[in-house]
C-alpha cells in the first residue's frame, strides 16, 4: 500500500472474509506513505494477529515492496494483490481452486478494467505488444501483479536477486505449471493512482530491458 488509508479497513476486511477459516497471514507492506496507512494497518494488526504490517523507510517502488512481502511470507501457497481494492479479494478463491488442481502458478488476467481511461488502456495494450515482440518470455496480456504462486515457484522467485525487478516476467521465466482465471478489475475505491505518465513509462522500460538477454 501507498498512501491508501482510506482502503485499509474495507481491504483487511474483505480479505478476511474471503478466507473465512483457512490457515492464513495477510502481510501488507507500507511503502513509505505520507498519510495515516501505516498508522491504520497496525490498527488493524492489533486486533488480529494474523496481519502483519511491514513499514519501509521510504518508498522503494511498487516491485520492491511486493518483494518485501514475498520475502516475509510463509505460506505453503502465496498470493500478491495490491490495497486498493481494484484486484477484488473475492477471486482469491478461485486461483486457490486451481492451484488445488495442480497449478504452481496462477494468474488473475483482466477481462475487463472499469473505470480506466482509453488512454491508459491503449497504453497497456501498446506495452504488452512491445513486451511480446521483443522478448521471449510470454507474459499473458492483461494479467498483473494479481496471482498465487506455490511455494517451490516462490522459492524460485525469491533466488533471483536481480535489483531491476519486474516480477510478471520473472515468475513467468521460472516456469513450472501456470495457469490463468479471469475477472473483472473495479474502480478504485478511494485515493488517487500513484502511476503517473512518467512512472509508467520508466516502469515499461525497465519492465522490458530487464527480459531481454
Amino acid at each position: 500500500m501507498l498512501d491508501e488509508e482510506d482502503c485499509v479497513e474495507d481491504f483487511c476486511a474483505r480479505v478476511r472474509d474471503v478466507l473465512g477459516d483457512l490457515t492464513w497471514e495477510l502481510i501488507v507492506v507500507d511503502d513509505g506513505s505520507s498519510d495515516g496507512t501505516a498508522e491504520a494497518l497496525h490498527a488493524v494488526a492489533a486486533g488480529d494477529e494474523r496481519v502483519r504490517v511491514i513499514e519501509l523507510s521510504r518508498r522503494f517502488g511498487h516491485q520492491a515492496a511486493i518483494t518485501a512481502g514475498l520475502d516475509h511470507a510463509r505460506g505453503d501457497v502465496v498470493v500478491t494483490v495490491d490495497g486498493d481494492l481494484q484486484d477484488p479479494p473475492e477471486v482469491i478463491p478461485r486461483l486457490l481452486e486451481r492451484w488445488a488442481e495442480g497449478a504452481d502458478v496462477v494468474y488473475a488476467v483482466r477481462a475487463q478494467r472499469r473505470g480506466e481511461t482509453r488512454f491508459k488502456l491503449a497504453s497497456a495494450r501498446a506495452f504488452y505488444r512491445v513486451f511480446a515482440a521483443v522478448t521471449e518470455v510470454e507474459l499473458p496480456e492483461n494479467s498483473g501483479d494479481f496471482r498465487l504462486m506455490d511455494r517451490r515457484a516462490l522459492d524460485a522467485l525469491l533466488a533471483m536477486r536481480e535489483r531491476s525487478r519486474f516480477l510478471r516476467g520473472m515468475t513467468v521465466w521460472v516456469g513450472f505449471t501456470q495457469t490463468t482465471v479471469t475477472y473483472e478489475r473495479d474502480e478504485r475505491r478511494a485515493g488517487e493512482t500513484k502511476f503517473t505518465l512518467r512512472r509508467m513509462l520508466r516502469f515499461s522500460a525497465d519492465a522490458i530491458s530487464s527480459m531481454i538477454w
